[in-house]
């Protein structure tokens, strides 16, 4: 229902073609567009289109997140998918009427109701929640256990049942939806978490490799011999298929990255789609990436902000425009990334092997941060970061940065980023675990689909909302 959940289930889509697979993607009409215009050279993929109900509260021709208006109409897009049932449980009917049911349903973990529907027809469903291990399992145990609930002080200890942890974890690293358990939204998430329990298999954009202590607590809490199946990172596997992260897109930062001769000299700074920093944050960033000495390329969300007027262009560049995010951290002028810790760009920049300066701001991000930093040390941690929305001062992003790039524990992260970032590449080749694992659900899925194929071909749906 966003586009950091439905890239990743497209780079899936992909990655199951390339077996010789056949995948159906059901989407919404609005959504159709973009996701032909990403799949079209591929003959295993197919879409198919089901009406997206109208809501009078939300937007006209609203169909996934990104059209919304404000943050209160969240809770009433997340419910109008719920209407997506009936029609979806009809393209099934009609698939098992023609002989050629599905093997499985691949669906975001927002649409819970899937796993009934699935039950119903007795297909398996897998879940997908967009984000990696440590977080699913910690979201998981929380929905189910509520041992937070009661905690008044955010820098209380929380006891995550089921989860180990070897680093502490408060109730100020938890997403808003498990701090304000009380409002409609919070309710809506602790649903969708119930409802995927029992779900024939958990799909993760992850690998053995970087979260494998905490794949048996996931699956513990899923229960009914639930299997985490950790086949990513997804986008590796079209990189793979294309030898390369792509052609350079010939933009205005493509030129002035290209123009940097020394490798891993430059810091790449970048929020994601959907968090957005005050002007004076802005400002505060833009003076303290002037102060850590270091070259950067900046991408701002405001297309109302500028950089202050005593801020010398050379140094650094800020951008407004969208900027492929993968090529740029593949660029080998890139030596270290300040980022949200949205899990895909946490994916990328691992994969890329370079090393992450954590400043979450929303959702999942205080824990994909806390697991990168405490557990796998792979980044280093912004001070002050908080959510009281106060400001972090430009002294302190200077000095951060300058650490990341050039100091001890900058050093000591990115050799393990860079270690991490093999690992990643090798998951996802012939023989490597992610390979492996994907083959081996493959398999299983072949044993328990419905009717058989006859000549072995998988039907995959991904139920998506964008």
């Amino acid at each position: 229902m966003s586009k950091g959940h439905t890239m990743p289930l497209l780079d899936l889509s992909k990655a199951l073609s390339y077996q010789g697979l056949k995948v159906t993607i059901i989407t919404t009409p609005s959504n159709s567009s973009s996701i032909s215009s990403y799949i079209s050279r591929y003959s295993n993929i197919h879409l198919k289109e089901i009406p997206f109900p109208q809501v009078q509260e939300l937007p006209k021709g609203c169909e996934n997140t990104s059209q919304l208006h404000t943050l209160d109409q969240l809770f009433l897009f997340y419910n109008a998918t719920k209407q997506l049932q009936e029609p979806f449980e009809e393209i099934l009917r009609d698939m098992s009427k023609l002989q050629d049911p599905p093997a499985c349903v691949i669906s975001d973990s927002f649409l819970g109701w899937t796993n009934a529907s699935c039950c119903n027809f007795g297909i398996p469903r897998l879940a997908f929640h967009g984000m990696g291990v440590f977080a699913m399992a910690v979201k998981k145990s929380l929905s189910i256990h509520q041992n937070h609930r009661w905690m008044k002080s955010d820098t209380d200890s929380v006891d995550v049942e089921g989860v180990q942890l070897c680093f502490e974890l408060t109730k100020s690293d938890l997403p808003n939806s498990l701090r304000q358990m009380d409002s409609f939204l919070s309710q809506f998430y602790v649903e969708a978490e119930k409802s995927d329990l029992g779900s024939w298999g958990v799909i993760v954009n992850s690998f053995s490799e970087l979260e494998i202590d905490h794949v048996a607590s996931l699956e513990s809490l899923y229960g009914n011999n639930t299997r985490a199946w950790c086949v990513g990172p997804f986008f590796l596997y079209n990189q793979m298929e294309k030898a390369s992260i792509g052609p350079n897109p010939y933009r205005e930062w493509t030129n002035w990255l290209n123009q940097h001769e020394h490798e891993k000299s430059v810091i790449y700074v970048s929020f994601g789609s959907q968090a957005y920093l005050s002007d004076n944050q802005l400002n505060e960033l833009a003076y303290g990436l002037v102060l850590s000495g270091k070259d950067y390329i900046c991408v701002v969300n405001s297309n109302n902000w500028n950089p202050p007027r005593d801020i010398k262009k050379g140094r650094g560049l800020f951008v407004k425009e969208w900027v492929d995010q993968k090529w740029v951290l593949a660029h080998k002028a890139i030596g270290g990334f300040l980022s949200h810790c949205g899990w895909n760009s946490v994916l990328e920049s691992l994969s890329m092997e370079v090393p992450i300066l954590a400043w979450p701001m929303q959702n999942e991000q205080h824990l994909n941060a806390k697991f990168l930093v405490e557990e796998m040390k792979v980044g280093l941690q912004l001070p002050t970061v908080t959510r009281d929305g106060n400001t972090v001062r430009r002294e302190v992003i200077g000095e951060a940065v300058k650490e990341l790039m050039g100091g001890e524990s900058g050093k000591r992260v990115r050799d393990k980023a860079i270690k991490m970032g093999k690992m990643a590449k090798r998951a996802v080749q012939v023989g490597g675990s992610s390979y492996k694992c994907l083959n081996e659900l493959i398999d299983q899925l072949s044993h328990v689909s419905p009717v058989g194929n006859g000549n072995g071909i998988v039907h995959s749906t991904l139920a998506t909302s964008e």
